[in-house]
């Protein structure tokens, strides 16, 4: 491998490198949100109770879908990748949903909106309580980080693809200028070869 070769080759080992490695630090970050897909055994303990006082003259300010659209924000914690309405309507082993769901119908009732709602169970589980992290503070990081490291290493590889296409045909021309019969080399032949062929044909001339 030429000294152009190795060169360009590091380069593109740095800047994949850098794309992976931007890409497992926004994983890592988002990790305690979102976490991976458990396999083990559900837990059954994982319900804490996510009760509030009651609002003075507390109405209810969601409606049915508007909840069941809030519980799709609230993870499960029973150790499953769902929400709790998914968990709890399609899961019927599961008993940490439906007792967060119970939650939410508490908190719904006592007066409290989506957000107030949402704050409540982070409090209670921290941020792995919500499908998706808040869009605030360094959890930016996790929606802009992957695009711009992927856009970064596709712009080195683009670089790096045509600087090896350049220095190719640099190359084949060279060699096509400094080959002595018909300006290129023929298949197979050495330089001693070519020699002894344009001998051949000056004495068969």
């Amino acid at each position: 491998m030429s000294e152009f070769d190795r060169r360009a080759f590091l380069v593109a080992s740095v800047g994949l490198g850098a794309a992976a490695v931007a890409h497992a630090v926004t994983t890592g970050a988002l990790g305690a949100q979102q976490p991976a897909a458990n396999f083990a055994p559900m837990e059954q303990g994982a319900y804490r109770s996510t009760m509030r006082p009651d609002k003075p003259g507390a109405t209810p300010k969601l409606s049915v879908d508007e909840r069941d659209a809030l519980e799709h924000r609230i993870k499960c914690q029973c150790g499953c990748i769902l929400d709790i309405y998914t968990c709890r309507t399609t899961d019927f082993s599961c008993q940490v949903s439906p007792a967060m769901h119970r939650d939410v119908l508490r908190l719904v009732a006592g007066g409290y909106d989506a957000p107030e709602i949402l704050d409540a169970f982070v409090q209670t589980y921290g941020e792995v309580a919500l499908t998706e992290p808040k869009k605030e503070g360094f959890n930016w990081a996790g929606y802009f980080v992957p695009s711009i490291a992927i856009a970064t290493g596709g712009v080195v590889i683009t670089l790096l693809l045509r600087k090896w296409g350049a220095a190719a045909r640099s190359a084949a021309e060279a060699r096509a200028a400094a080959s002595p019969v018909g300006g290129e080399n023929e298949p197979g032949l050495s330089t001693a070869d070519l020699a002894r062929l344009e001998r051949a044909m000056r004495e068969d001339a």
